[in-house]
């Protein structure tokens, strides 16, 4: 059933010859997982954790705004709330930081507090004009200035002013006094608090610039790809020079903000706390020190590489085209991202659906209520966690097919002026319609090696600080080896979709012959895939460098704040992550187009009735390099437009 010892091979390849659907056992196996993923959405559904999350409960099981059941043993249970439809919390400060949740009684209220609640004959007064009670079930309004539990069975005191949330029904403090504990609580559980707080304060001092420098980094990520596809033949050289020349000024400016800093410590002319100036030139020096050696090592890989640069600058030109015919591969990293960002809200609404699931039990030592995750519960769980990693992988899968798929329409099209009108949204139909097992199959690849990858993780950090030094050895080993393999398996199923998307092939077929193909080219994987990756990787760097480098200018005249050197670490690696994002198209597009190459070379030679499909641009580059005796043998190629 889809195994990899399937022999279905054409034996030659036919680009878009013949059509079919591919792998639907592993359709079928996905479909019936997902519908498992609804069952335990429905599950919760019915168990009313639902229910729980959007109209809350109190500490005695009653959902609010509900008739409710009465829980044996449990006192103020199966309570008519239906006019009671507000969470109400009696201390929202006292808080369990391990547990991540409140210790306090809730209640379901009628109305949240407008106004400051000073004294109980206030909590009295507004319980009688506006029916809602904020003290325990079992106290009459009237009695909440002379009970003898009122500390504990009613509000603590002064109540805030306080308004309930659209949709969740909770009644949440406007302006409480417990967030700073809260965070000092926080920063103790962590650690140094000291240091945690001018970081933090770092960190809001600046979020406006630091907004404003991820929104530069998005406006030059798309700058970097309209400068790919319009001058991708000047791109490469200038792309090295500009990352050589901010790699050395970038370095510079940091070695020069260090003595000025130092300078300044020295004389005592800082205006900045003793601590805070100590920590900032510290910081200064390791980045500096970093930003050295990985200026040297950079320098040292572009010299080394300058011959085999120009290999790639034919592909480039080439992926510029594509792009000009596909503008919309640049809305693609948008699309998955939207995508991704619903599934996983509704895998964390799920998930907080099962925590409120389970059964209703007494805590004994409390007297409240809390909810039991029974045994096949657990298992839900876990099940929904695989499904979290699997519908993940699914969804970048998606976006690999789509993306081989309009790019394998351009390439083997000789009239472009036949080709669809919306080429993108063809190949994505036709990956609904044809492939969708074979990327389900793919992903679930993907997901077996992850998960025990996790798991390891998982056990390294519980077992940090007990375990011995060969099993800490042991373990870190075995991540890196299966982070490896997840990393040569993703490369090898990006290029099993592109044979698929070529030939409509099963995913077994597929991934084998691409790996054969890429076998017989090592060396022209090695000189234009990876010189490909490696030009694009350097826009990626150019990209942080300028984020970076408007950084420094932004946030050094807040050097009286904090150690200001956090925020932008977090810009630069926010930067990195919106380019990789947006270049990693680019980088997908050059990959397919290599594989189309490939194939394109293997079964055509230039004669009559084996013309090639090639752009004129790799023509020229093949030309050259037979030429100079790089690649294959000296016959004439012929272009076919």
């Amino acid at each position: 059933m889809g195994s990899c010892q399937s022999t279905e091979s054409k034996g030659k390849w036919e680009p878009l010859e013949d059509r079919h659907c591919t792998d639907i056992p592993w359709l079928i196996i996905f479909t019936l997982f997902c519908f498992g993923m609804a069952c335990i959405c429905g599950f919760t559904i019915a168990a009313g954790g639902v229910s729980r999350i959007f109209s809350g409960y109190d500490s005695y099981g009653n959902i609010c705004g509900h008739v409710n059941t009465k829980i044996e043993g449990v006192n103020f249970s199966g309570r008519n709330m239906i006019e009671n439809k507000y969470v109400f919390i009696l201390d929202p400060c006292n808080i369990d930081l391990l547990n991540r949740k409140f210790k306090s009684i809730a209640l379901c209220v009628s109305k949240c507090p407008a106004t400051e609640l000073k004294t109980y004959d206030d909590l009295k007064q507004f319980a009688l004009n506006n029916g809602s009670a904020l003290c325990t079930y079992d106290i009459t309004p009237t009695r909440y200035p002379t009970h003898t539990a009122k500390q504990t069975k009613c509000p603590k005191l002064p109540v805030p002013p306080s308004k309930s949330i659209p949709l969740f029904n909770r009644c949440i403090p406007e302006d409480t006094g417990c967030y700073p504990e809260f965070v000092k609580a926080l920063a103790t559980f962590v650690g140094d608090n000291t240091v945690l707080r001018r970081v933090a304060a770092g960190l809001v001092t600046s979020k406006e610039i630091i907004v404003g420098l991820c929104v530069l980094a998005l406006v030059l990520s798309l700058v970097m790809m309209v400068v790919i596809r319009y001058i991708s033949k000047v791109l490469v050289w200038v792309l090295t020079a500009l990352v050589a020349i901010s790699t050395i000024v970038g370095t510079s400016v940091l070695w020069w903000l260090y003595v000025d800093h130092k300078n300044a410590l020295n004389n005592n002319t800082t205006p900045v706390f003793g601590e805070v100036a100590a920590d900032n030139v510290k910081a200064l020096l390791a980045f500096s020190i970093i930003a050295t050696i990985f200026t040297v090592i950079l320098l040292l890989v572009m010299f080394f590489m300058r011959k085999r640069v120009a290999l790639t600058i034919s592909l480039f030109h080439v992926a510029g085209k594509v792009f000009i015919h596909l503008p919309l591969l640049n809305l693609q990293p948008l699309w998955t991202f939207l995508c991704l960002i619903l599934f996983w809200i509704y895998w964390m609404a799920v998930l907080l659906f099962l925590g409120t699931s389970g059964t209703p039990v007494k805590n004994n030592s409390t007297g409240l209520v809390e909810f039991q995750v029974s045994w096949p519960l657990q298992h839900s769980v876990l099940y929904h966690a695989v499904g979290l990693i699997w519908i993940t992988e699914f969804i970048l899968a998606f976006q690999q097919m789509t993306i081989a798929g309009a790019v394998v329409t351009y390439y083997f099209t000789r009239d472009k002026s036949q080709m669809p009108s919306t080429p993108i949204l063809s190949a994505m139909a036709r990956t609904l319609r044809y492939h969708l097992g074979t990327i389900a199959k793919g992903s679930f690849i993907i997901t077996l090696v992850k998960i025990p990858r996790f798991i390891l993780l998982y056990v390294h950090n519980q077992l940090k600080g007990k375990e011995n030094a060969c099993a800490h050895c042991m373990l870190k080993a075995c991540v890196c080896c299966l982070w490896c393999l997840e990393k040569c398996l993703a490369y090898l199923n990006q290029n099993a979709y592109t044979a698929t998307a070529i030939n409509s092939t099963d995913f077994c077929t597929s991934a084998r012959e691409a790996f054969i193909l890429l076998v017989e080219n090592a060396l022209r994987v090695a000189a234009i895939n990876t010189v490909g990756d490696f030009i694009l990787f350097l826009g990626k760097v150019l990209i942080v460098a300028c984020t970076a480098f408007a950084g420094v200018l932004a946030l050094n005249p807040q050097r009286e704040y904090t150690v200001w050197v956090l925020p932008l670490f977090i810009v630069c690696l926010f930067a990195f992550m919106i380019a990789h994002c947006f270049l990693s198209v680019f980088e997908n597009v050059v990959d397919v187009l290599f594989l189309c190459f490939v194939v394109d070379t293997k079964y055509n030679d230039g004669t009559s009735g084996k013309e090639f499909y090639m752009d004129k641009a790799l023509m020229e580059f093949v030309e050259n390099s037979r030429k100079s005796g790089r690649v294959g043998d000296a016959s004439e190629l012929k272009f076919m437009a």
